[in-house]
């Protein structure tokens, strides 16, 4: 008997506690399995070939990066473009936009591709490629289940929650973050499923690789007063690390999307080349292989009080810049680690020049740097309970929590003033996506208020004149039941469709009916009132400069009104 018939005899409740089960298995063992390929890949090469063949380092780390990113770009370029970068801004859009439902084949192209890029030494993060995977798995999920496309938004969500639990470790930060970011609500009705699914992701990962964590510290005491008076300064240090990060990455990318010079499945490979060369370049200077894949070692001895202020600077410096690099030329991997490594390093380094004015102990180093792993991520993510939290449980340092609360408010502040978006917004509006277009309003009245151009139709059938030849050419192609009448740029009123017929075939001059219009930043509330009155049930939105700009019809304020009401159940 299948899965599907066995849960198709169990009472609704308990049906859905044992599909969220599911999903969080699901996605806590596909994050295991990525991690675990990229561990393998990278400790049989890079780390290996360090220790064991230093005077071949450079020519087979070389030859490997780019095999990989040539491998994972031709890959991405021709299985699914869609599973390039973080992959989080590409589940957050689905998760709105298709009700949860991603395709299939965006699962094994991003682990492939994820795998071979940061398992051969791409300075990239697994996080999101984890989260992306594990909310489409959720979704597969739901549909070998039998679950409509229309209800996968929860699956989906549980899936996610379960893969970013895994992938560190994290399962509170993993429930805030799926809360914050891509459901954008924390008194979401999913919250159950999301914790349920988040705990069933990190029990896999205590299962089969341990339940230690990320980062050890050697922090054995309550901070003292000088942590507190250096924490603004280090957050904001950090804070223009992340903010820095995501201008350089996020303009690379946009800039590397319009050269017509170099093929797009080609470019990981640059983004490879020049971070072999600054990897290669701070390994022979330092011994170090922080630029790397994760650099989690670096950043671990880092929070274990075993690495100068200074060598920090320049694992930041040289981090940072492999990073925008792989990022903006399309690589495959998240931006979580990165970050958590930005944040880290710059704490350290901000720490290191107090250090010159006020006395700090080793153990103060450490919280500092800490503070600057959550700063960093806060400042680029924008969900600073996330922050909070998935530092705190990565170190299982609770003495942290308030100078990580501290820190995380000036973040906020500086970043917020600083950046309109955060990353994953920043990077969906790059491709053409808004969000305040896509995700409906909590309440109704925050709905009326939105602009009535985020229901309108853009690409409105217009009549440039009132010949027999245009009306028949216009009526034949659109079964629109009215249409506005543009002369020389300006509306000249409204013909119905019935007027087109009747003046064919009477071969009388139509008459056009006047045109009920309104101004883009007009809100829903403002204008529905005015279509429904209208005769035609339709009002122009018009702009003195440009003329006609789109149409809003009753059918788009009903079609707007019952998918607000939808999201609502969901």
């Amino acid at each position: 008997m299948s899965l599907r018939n066995l849960l198709a005899k169990l009472p609704p409740r308990p049906r859905l506690y044992a599909a969220t089960a599911i999903y969080g298995v699901a996605g806590g063992g596909i994050a295991v399995a990525f991690h675990e390929c990229i561990q393998l890949l990278y400790s049989h090469t890079f780390e290996a070939w360090a220790v064991q063949a230093p005077e071949s380092f450079a020519w087979r780390t070389l030859v490997l990066m780019l095999a990989a990113a040539l491998a994972s770009g031709v890959l991405l370029h021709v299985a699914g473009p869609a599973a390039a970068g973080s992959g989080i801004p590409q589940l957050k859009l689905a998760f709105w936009k298709e009700f949860g439902w991603s395709p299939p084949r965006i699962m094994w192209v991003k682990f492939v591709a994820g795998a071979l890029s940061i398992g051969s030494g791409m300075s990239l993060g697994r996080e999101g490629p984890s989260v992306q995977m594990a909310g489409t798995l959720g979704s597969v999920m739901a549909t070998r289940l039998g679950l409509v496309k229309s209800k996968h938004r929860m699956p989906a969500a549980a899936g996610a929650a379960a893969g970013l639990a895994a992938a560190f470790n994290t399962p509170l930060a993993a429930v805030t973050f799926v809360l914050e970011e891509i459901i954008g609500d924390l008194n979401s009705r999913f919250l159950g499923n999301v914790l349920m699914a988040s705990v069933i992701g990190a029990l896999v990962v205590h299962g089969t690789l341990g339940a230690e964590p990320a980062f050890s510290m050697v922090v054995t005491k309550e901070p003292g007063w000088q942590v507190y008076v250096l924490t603004p300064w280090v957050a904001a240090c950090a804070t223009f690390t992340g903010l820095l990060f995501q201008r350089g990455s996020l303009g690379l990318r946009g800039w590397s999307r319009t050269q017509r010079t170099l093929p797009p499945w080609a470019r990981p490979a640059v983004g490879a080349l020049l971070t072999w060369v600054l990897g290669v370049l701070v390994w022979k200077a330092t011994g170090r292989l922080g630029v790397f894949g994760l650099g989690y070692h670096d950043l671990s001895d880092a929070l274990s009080g075993h690495l100068e202020w200074k060598l920090a600077a320049l694992l930041l410096a040289a981090k940072l810049l492999a990073t925008v690099l792989c990022y903006g030329l399309g690589g495959c991997g998240g931006i979580f680690s990165p970050t958590l490594f930005f944040g880290g390093m710059a704490g350290l380094a901000a720490a290191g020049l107090a250090r010159l004015v006020l006395p700090l102990h080793e153990a103060d180093m450490v919280v500092l740097a800490v503070v600057g792993m959550c700063a960093c991520l806060g400042a680029v993510v924008r969900a600073p309970v996330t922050g909070i939290l998935i530092v705190f449980e990565m170190t299982h340092q609770f003495s942290l929590v308030l100078p990580l609360m501290l820190g995380a408010l000036v973040s906020q502040a500086i970043s917020r003033r600083m950046m309109h978006a955060n990353f994953y917004e920043a990077v969906l509006e790059q491709d053409g996506h808004h969000l305040s277009h896509i995700i409906p309003p909590r309440d109704l009245g925050a709905w009326q208020q939105m602009p009535v151009s985020s229901i309108a139709n853009f690409h409105p059938v217009s009549l440039p004149d009132l010949g027999c030849e245009t009306m028949r050419a216009v009526l034949e192609k659109h079964p629109y039941s009215s249409f506005p009448v543009v002369k020389d740029g300006k509306v000249a009123g409204l013909l119905t469709r019935r007027e087109m017929e009747r003046a064919l075939l009477s071969q009388e001059t139509s008459e056009c009916e006047p045109a009920v219009t309104a101004e883009p930043q007009e809100s829903i509330g403002a204008i529905q009132s005015r279509i429904i009155e209208s005769r035609a049930g339709i009002v122009l939105l018009c702009d003195e400069k440009q003329g006609l700009l789109g149409v809003v019809t009753l059918h788009d304020l009903l079609r707007a009104q019952l998918a607000y009401g939808n999201a609502g159940q969901d």
